[in-house]
């Protein structure tokens, strides 16, 4: 140690021993405690702040989802009857068309088979592609396989029951014939 440093560090040690009782020091230390508080104080005021604006944000964002797939229990119950009105159009014979009253029946089933498109429509019900498609593993389950030489292999050839989505949600995947490489 050099004659500098000795000196210094006995100058430091004689005003420890004298600013100990001093209230200057004992101000100051005090300050410097709040500051270090003060700050403190300040980062979990920001913290929670953030935390609150996260909270917000997510419950926001669920709120959202909540309100926009709400109906898609009641939608996929809907298509149960979409279905039978279908499958009760499509078994209508020609002879039957022709019939005065059984024609005016039809059009009374084909009319509420529209509005219920429409209804589908307005709520973001939409029917998912599949005839001519790739099978989708996301979209279409794959009920068997058919050997064809008309269609690449893998591609949806004949769908046995439609699929629909809600927005961008699947509510029923179209169940599908694929074709089959021979």
């Amino acid at each position: 140690m050099t004659e500098d440093e000795k000196l210094h560090d006995e100058a430091e040690e004689i005003r420890s021993e004298t600013a100990e009782d001093s209230p200057e020091l004992q101000e100051h230390d005090e300050i410097a405690q709040l500051r270090e508080q003060l700050a403190e104080a300040n980062n979990k005021a920001l913290y929670a702040a953030a935390e609150v604006q996260n909270v917000r944000r997510r419950l926001e964002q669920e709120k959202t989802q909540a309100s926009a797939y709400a109906a898609a229990n009641f939608a996929r119950d809907m298509l149960a009857i979409k279905d039978h009105l279908d499958r009760a159009l499509g078994a209508v014979s020609d002879e039957l068309r022709g019939d005065k009253v059984a024609s005016q029946f039809l059009t009374g089933i084909e009319s509420t088979a529209r509005e219920l498109d429409a209804v589908f429509t307005r709520n973001g019900v939409t029917r998912v592609k599949s005839v001519g498609e790739k099978l989708d593993p996301n979209q279409h389950q794959a009920m068997m396989e058919v050997p064809t030489g008309e269609a690449e292999a893998g591609t949806v050839v004949q769908e046995m029951q439609p699929g629909y989505m809600l927005k961008d949600r699947l509510l029923r995947p179209a169940m599908v014939a694929v074709a089959r490489s021979n």
